[in-house]
């Protein structure tokens, strides 16, 4: 069976991070595997804490997976520390050839910032060009590159600036800017480019960044393209919002993950 590994951090609340990583991976079919790069006390309505394990434990966790599975794709979400991301960066330079999603995480849904000020360079220096998919936001997009991005002229712009920062290929999200009844993904890179639209949702939901690069990481394990990847990634989480639920106190949605996939649309594997 292919597997996935994800490096991110955990969610109390099990809507974001470690935990949507995980039901993402096993709604697709790929068997899920788990380093933990730091700790997070939340629920529904926000970040109460968050824990930095030691770098090394994390190392071992990161060697653990690798000396026992046959990884396809890497998943790197929440890295909180300069420290953390380098470690990250190290390990994978070690094992060059699997493919890896960065998922840029700084701020969380609730305004939690998530991401130390000295590790933005080392995520710019360290993971962009690790990156067979870059998965940012527009605040993460504005943080990465040190511009705004107000409309849409200014996020193609943004896309193309991204690309040339090293990742592979980039897929900017566009749930943060207004275009009207839909959000307009961009992507640009290996296959070319593509935009894929989505009715907009008004719903605020919890885990969606995660969840949409832990399903392009499952579709690359599957031998998808990176452009299909994301299409269908795309369509998963669009999906899994219109089967939301709200499990806590908080106002915002919770991915219904399980129900996605019958409903998202499947591309057959296009890579050798």
């Amino acid at each position: 069976m292919a597997c996935a590994l994800t490096i991110a951090g955990s969610d109390s609340g099990g809507g974001a991070g470690i935990q949507a990583d995980l039901k993402t991976f096993a709604a697709h079919g790929v068997h899920g595997l788990c380093a933990i790069a730091a700790l997070t006390a939340q629920h529904t309505r926000g970040v109460v804490a968050v824990h930095v394990p030691p770098v090394s434990f994390l190392r071992a966790q990161i060697d653990a997976c690798f000396d026992d599975f046959r990884i396809g794709a890497v998943k790197l979400g929440m890295l909180a520390t300069a420290e953390v991301i380098n470690v990250v960066a190290d390990a994978l330079e070690a094992r060059p050839g699997v493919d890896v999603v960065v998922d840029p995480v700084m701020v969380a849904t609730s305004g939690a910032k998530l991401l130390a000020d000295d590790a933005l360079g080392a995520m710019r220096a360290r993971l962009l060009p690790l990156a067979t998919v870059l998965t940012p936001n527009i605040p993460e997009a504005e943080l990465l590159l040190g511009e705004p991005i107000a409309d849409a002229a200014a996020a193609e712009r943004a896309l193309e600036r991204l690309c040339a920062t090293g990742p592979a290929s980039v897929l900017l999200k566009g749930g943060h800017l207004d275009e009207g009844s839909v959000v307009v993904d961009r992507y640009r890179g290996t296959g070319g480019e593509a935009r894929f639209a989505h009715a907009r949702v008004p719903i605020e939901g919890h885990g969606t960044g995660c969840t949409l690069a832990s399903a392009i990481a499952a579709n690359l394990c599957l031998g998808i393209a990176p452009r299909e990847a994301c299409a269908a990634a795309a369509d998963y989480v669009a999906a899994a919002l219109h089967h939301g639920y709200r499990p806590g106190r908080g106002e915002v949605m919770v991915l219904g993950h399980m129900d996605a996939l019958a409903s998202a649309r499947r591309p057959t594997a296009s890579r050798p």
